[in-house]
């Protein structure tokens, strides 16, 4: 999947796209919708599916609070070419493109700079300065500019519908599980292994000290079960623990991760944590033994939490 990250990097005879727009942070179930109906009907036109993204969030550069991230760029490119995208554009959102009404952003980003023949969104969307441009703004806009709309309805939930607000509520309180179900895949965060305390070698479980970006989303305090997955895509179960170890008065929160009956050394590594389940909160011991015991309880109750999910895990 080529990725465009201006305007100018488009090119004027890159043909007619049918065209996805959104932060799509996460690429949950609801936007999959979204991209499978795009690719659908770009097949079906001999156009590309390309799909709209921004950098930074709007929310960022008008002024407004941004959310935890779900997903950084680089993970949400894989996750779009998973869903047979052709193209990711990145607009680079900015001050001036915040202060262009509907009609303009229309005009200049869909008509002539994409060739759009068709538009898919959320049934909530909006656009423009101010928000101003909603679904029905946009379909007449089309109507004039030479596109059609098509507007997808939310996709709905246990109890309310799948979003990327929603998926971040789950995580804040450590329902991973359910976090996973509106992604239509297991929750998870990246970054490189860097040096922790030492700590856990010691207790006879090493781990992996995550740093994770300040603006991604973690799971609440707790131990999880899950998997670590390495650079060159290798899964290994692992208890994943987050919180800032209050047995030994730690102050830093922290994702750490100790793989399974493996003893590998992965520093300066850029890993993936994927939380599969919540097994308890975050407690503090009395003593050191006390914390090994549970410990073991605890990776017990990883090992089989995990074989149910995957038979051939040990």
């Amino acid at each position: 999947m080529l990725i465009w990250r201006s305007l100018a990097d488009v090119p004027a005879d890159s043909g007619p796209s049918v065209v996805a727009i959104g932060v799509f942070d996460g690429v949950h179930n609801g936007h999959r919708s979204i991209l499978e109906r795009v690719v659908q009907a770009a097949r079906e036109r001999d156009a590309l599916a390309v799909v709209v993204t921004f950098d930074p969030h709007p929310a960022k550069v008008v002024g407004r609070p941004v959310p935890a991230t779900l997903t950084n760029l680089h993970r949400r490119a894989q996750l779009f070419a998973e869903c047979g995208m052709d193209r990711m554009f990145v607009l680079q959102f900015t001050r001036e493109i915040s202060q262009w009404p509907p009609e303009e952003f229309a005009r200049r980003l869909l008509a002539e700079t994409l060739h759009a023949v068709h538009v898919v969104v959320g049934e909530n969307f909006r656009f423009g300065h101010k928000q101003a441009g909603d679904v029905t703004v946009l379909a007449a806009l089309g109507a004039e500019l030479g596109f059609t709309v098509d507007a997808v309805p939310l996709l709905s939930g246990a109890d309310e519908p799948v979003s990327s607000t929603w998926i971040r509520g789950r995580i804040a309180d450590g329902d991973v599980a359910a976090a996973g179900e509106g992604l239509g895949r297991l929750y998870a965060v990246e970054g490189p292994v860097v040096r922790g305390d030492g700590r856990g070698r010691g207790l006879g479980y090493p781990t992996a000290n995550v740093e994770v970006a300040e603006d991604m989303a973690v799971p609440g305090d707790g131990v999880y079960a899950g998997w670590l997955v390495r650079a060159d895509r290798t899964r290994l179960p692992a208890a994943i623990s987050v919180g800032t170890n209050p047995t030994f008065d730690g102050v830093e929160r922290r994702v750490e991760a100790y793989a399974l009956d493996v003893d590998i050394d992965l520093y300066g590594e850029h890993v993936l944590v994927e939380f599969a389940h919540r097994l308890r909160g975050m407690v503090r011991f009395d003593s050191v033994d006390d914390l090994v015991q549970q410990m073991d309880r605890d990776i017990s109750d990883v090992r089989r939490l995990l074989a149910a999910d995957h038979p051939t895990t040990k």
